[in-house]
């Protein structure tokens, strides 16, 4: 569970970071063009990063509702890493395209495994009692 933990900081981190730094260098054409449209991507991108964050800490304090929030703020972040390439390919950006390609992978591979560990600790359980002469 420390793996999704850590890609969840990992990425809710960059994503704050990421719009910190695009905002201030005014690498953001939309401010000027569609303001109201970008408000309204921050306020999602910056749930989906906050979200990410706040649940991947208590992935790592193993509080009971962490794997549920994760996976609901993975689901934001799998929407944004599947909407976003499209952004950078019409400017011929595809490096980054890419990103969000792996990134996708990545986050899909990170709730695949948090939702895959109750069952395979379950089964390791299972597998030790058996050794110890245990019926279920």
């Amino acid at each position: 569970m420390s793996y999704v933990a850590w890609f969840g900081l990992a990425t809710g981190s960059a994503m704050v970071g990421m719009w910190t730094y695009l905002l201030v260098t005014s690498g953001v054409p939309e401010v000027e063009t569609a303001p109201v449209a970008l408000a309204f991507h921050l306020v999602a991108e910056g749930t989906a990063a906050l979200g990410l964050i706040v649940s991947s800490v208590a992935l790592l304090r193993r509080d009971s509702w962490a794997p549920a929030g994760f996976a609901f703020f993975a689901g934001m972040l799998l929407y944004s890493v599947l909407n976003s390439p499209g952004y950078y390919a019409q400017q011929g950006e595809w490096p980054v395209a890419f990103l969000f390609g792996v990134l996708a992978v990545l986050t899909v591979a990170s709730v695949a495994v948090l939702h895959g560990a109750p069952r395979r600790r379950a089964a390791a359980g299972r597998r030790s009692e058996n050794a110890l002469g245990r019926s279920s």
